[in-house]
């Protein structure tokens, strides 16, 4: 007679990425209590990251945003580099359609905010375990918004930093060696490309969207 036995599965194998320990344990329990799920491996830098990825191979990474020597979208990059089948969870503070259209063109198979409920992520890594996508409603709306829009250019990018810390057009020409016309052309750019009417509201429309973090 054939064997109509319950075969046992595989456990999901997850990899915790966040550079605080105490996140890690919060992700760690539930996951580990779950059924079907087991915790392989955790890591608290993106260096980290990917010498867990490549020991453990784990078929889900779950990956925070922020990282202390790189961020989680670099990090995402150098394990796809070398793991190309990389299933990568993104779970992160950060909302900004920026931050999320970085991961999702870096090859995030998911994105997901911290103040998700448990449940959420759990369903979600056990949708990107299984080779589908988690996006919710509100994330794909912020990606479909970014991809209607004009990017900044590097050069624009690096003046916008300057701007968000604070420095003056004269103190950016001397800064990066440039005319003062070139300047302000760049800021007119800049303003047209987020929609602002100021420097002020450039800012802020920057940080809001994600495009430049305080600290950066």
């Amino acid at each position: 007679m054939p064997d109509t036995r319950m075969k046992p599965t595989t456990p999901i194998r997850v990899l915790i990425v966040d550079d605080h320990f105490a996140t890690r344990l919060g992700l760690a329990l539930p996951i580990g209590n779950e059924e079907g799920m087991t915790v392989v491996a955790e890591a608290g830098t993106g260096a980290q990251a990917v010498a867990m990825y490549r020991q453990h191979l784990p078929d889900v990474v779950l990956m925070d945003y922020h990282l202390p020597d790189q961020t989680g979208v670099e990090s995402l990059e150098a394990i796809r580099a070398e793991f190309p089948e990389a299933r990568v969870l993104m779970l992160t503070i950060f909302d900004g359609e920026e931050d999320i259209y970085r991961a999702v063109t870096a090859g995030a198979r998911g994105y997901l905010t911290k103040s998700s409920q448990c449940e959420d992520v759990l369903r979600a890594i056990r949708r990107v375990a299984a080779g589908a996508t988690c996006f919710p409603p509100e994330i794909a709306a912020k990606v479909k918004a970014r991809e209607k829009r004009k990017p900044l250019t590097p050069r624009e990018l690096e003046i916008l930093r300057l701007l968000v810390k604070g420095h003056s057009t004269k103190e950016i020409v001397d800064l990066l060696k440039l005319s003062m016309g070139t300047i302000r052309l760049h800021i007119s750019l800049i303003l047209e490309k987020l929609d602002a009417f100021d420097r002020t509201s450039a800012v802020a429309v920057a940080i809001e969207r994600g495009i430049v973090h305080l600290g950066d």
